[in-house]
């Protein structure tokens, strides 16, 4: 199976347990990991026949620029679900992490999901 990797896409959000989360945007870093075959794009080098980039990304933010949710599996889950209704995807992998400001010092609270096709 091939792979298609989207790294380091950064958006603002309201999502979080505690009020104090969801009063102010805070930034969200998402990585996404498509598994396809991708052997006809790789033939016709036609947009039409793979997975468009763009798309990813947009499902991506409209999740987390969207309605608030508590937790980072909820978020990073929300973002599976659309991609995996996407044409050509067999399976996905979602990271979604920030760097919540109730527990510095730290780098990043991070959840990665994996989702298949039924």
């Amino acid at each position: 199976m091939d792979r298609i990797e989207l790294r380091g896409m950064s958006f603002h959000g309201r999502h979080g347990v505690r009020d104090a989360e969801r009063d102010q945007t805070q930034e969200f870093k998402v990585d996404i990991e498509i598994d396809a075959d991708l052997a006809e794009p790789g033939r016709t080098d036609r947009l039409a026949d793979t997975i468009d980039y763009t798309q990813v990304r947009a499902a991506a933010r409209e999740v987390i620029e969207g309605e608030s949710k508590k937790l980072l599996e909820s978020l990073a889950a929300a973002i599976a679900e659309r991609i995996l209704t996407m044409p050509r995807v067999k399976a996905v992998s979602v990271r979604v992490a920030k760097s919540p400001a109730s527990m510095q010092p730290i780098e990043a609270a991070a959840v990665r999901i994996n989702r298949t096709r039924a």
